[in-house]
């Protein structure tokens, strides 16, 4: 069988963003269709004279809508920045991405901001979840877990801040990552939080997320050999991450783990007395809030009707934070980072479910209070990754039933090339 050539999967993913049945038009707010077609053909053209780029030359990538791009406003999915002064060049990684050859097709949408772990849109739509279009793709990189799942793109481009690559992928059954936070430049995707941000991939592979990730952080990408299962060490946090689970999640983290287990690896149960110290950080006012106050205040003030009124009540929490508590807060947390470390030592990786509930339906987030406590369920497991500094995945689970689960691996800063191997073999295991 003929393999099939950019072109023609870049034709197909134009297809299905174009299709008026399809959730094209609410998860893909710009597409770049002649530019996609210059770079896939550029692409072919290397594949025939046996000189690919490497491995992501000619794979259709989707980038969130907050990455700048050369000459066009960067929207961050608000309506706000919809006319702002064009970006002066490409983001480090997008540049990175286009270098290797991947041929960007679209921007995705995403929560205006990225804060939130819902994924609604108000001003640009929702896109509808895979599994079930009246539930919610989980955000804040909704367009680009949706893209993915739904064959108009290869791979996705998101940013990670408390969850955001990985509680879309995890609601949308598709693999996301997120890296240790300096290896992927921030620079040129606007920020939510200073201290939180990294940058990383969503896809239908580990090996499609670890290639992409090694081009953004500048390595050469190998594809990732599965570890031995055997042996390995996953520590089960005990306590909150666990609380509360909904039947679906409960019953297929049970079964992950007996998987795990009869493949020989050595669970234990790890008490994290340090997860108390990040819920009381974060109750003193946290640093998202506290840091995208800083970046939005004057537009609060000018025009705060134009937000997304979830997304402002979640920012205008950081204005009642004193300079004190917040200089504070920074000290103690380079101490809990570190003891985190120092836990994580013995372990290859934590083993927790990436959100304790499945997707809920749009209708189920439609007022404050119930988008509130849906949004701090899905950004609960996720977060701790962010806060700690780690590097984590989420895996999709064998599917029994409509809805996905995701199932979160979660590794010491630095290990994300082993974290890669590790989720191969359990992604192998999986089937």
């Amino acid at each position: 069988m003929t393999q099939q050539t950019s072109r023609d999967r870049l034709e197909d993913a134009l297809a299905r963003i174009r299709d008026p049945k399809g959730e094209g038009a609410r998860a893909c707010l710009t597409v770049y269709e002649e530019a996609a077609r210059a770079a896939a053909d550029a692409a072919d053209a290397r594949a025939r004279l046996g000189m690919p780029l490497g491995p992501l030359d000619g794979t259709v990538v989707t980038i969130k809508d907050l990455f700048d791009v050369a000459g066009e406003p960067t929207r961050a999915g608000s309506t706000i920045r919809a006319e702002a002064p064009p970006a002066r060049a490409d983001a480090p990684a997008v540049r990175r991405l286009r270098a290797a050859g991947a041929v960007i097709v679209a921007k995705t949408n995403m929560t205006e901001f990225a804060f939130s772990g819902v994924g609604l849109n108000p001003h640009y739509g929702t896109p509808g979840n895979p599994a079930d279009r009246a539930r919610i793709p989980g955000g804040s990189t909704s367009g680009g877990a949706v893209a993915v799942a739904d064959g108009m793109c290869e791979i996705a481009i998101g940013s990670d801040t408390g969850g955001s690559t990985r509680i879309p992928a995890a609601l949308c059954g598709i693999v996301g990552f997120k890296p240790s936070q300096r290896r992927v430049p921030i620079g040129g995707a606007f920020p939510l939080s200073f201290t939180l941000d990294s940058i990383g991939p969503m896809a239908a592979s580990v090996a499609d997320c670890a290639a992409a990730d090694a081009v953004m952080a500048g390595e050469e990408p190998a594809t990732p050999a599965p570890a031995r299962l055997a042996g390995l060490r996953f520590g089960v946090p005990q306590g909150l991450p666990l609380a509360d689970l909904d039947e679906t999640v409960s019953a297929r983290f049970a079964a992950a783990v007996e998987l795990l287990q009869k493949a020989g690896a050595r669970l234990s149960d790890e008490p994290m007395p340090l997860l108390s110290d990040m819920l009381r950080i974060n109750a003193v006012g946290g640093f998202a809030p506290a840091e995208a106050y800083a970046i939005h205040r004057d537009d609060l003030a000018q025009r705060g009707e134009a937000f997304d009124p979830n997304v402002r009540a979640r920012i205008e929490r950081g204005a009642k934070l004193a300079a004190a508590d917040y200089i504070a807060m920074a000290r103690e947390r380079v101490r809990l980072v570190a003891a985190m470390d120092a836990q994580l030592a013995p372990l290859d990786a934590l083993v927790l479910p990436t959100t304790p509930i499945v997707a809920p339906r749009i209708d189920e987030v439609a007022t404050p209070e119930t988008f509130g406590a849906r949004n701090m369920a899905l950004l609960r497991n996720t977060s701790l990754a962010n806060f700690f500094d780690l590097t984590a995945i989420s895996l999709p689970l064998p599917r029994e039933g409509r809805l996905p689960v995701g199932l979160m691996l979660v590794a010491r800063n630095g290990a994300d090339r082993r974290l890669f191997e590790i989720a191969a073999a359990i992604e192998r295991l999986f089937g």
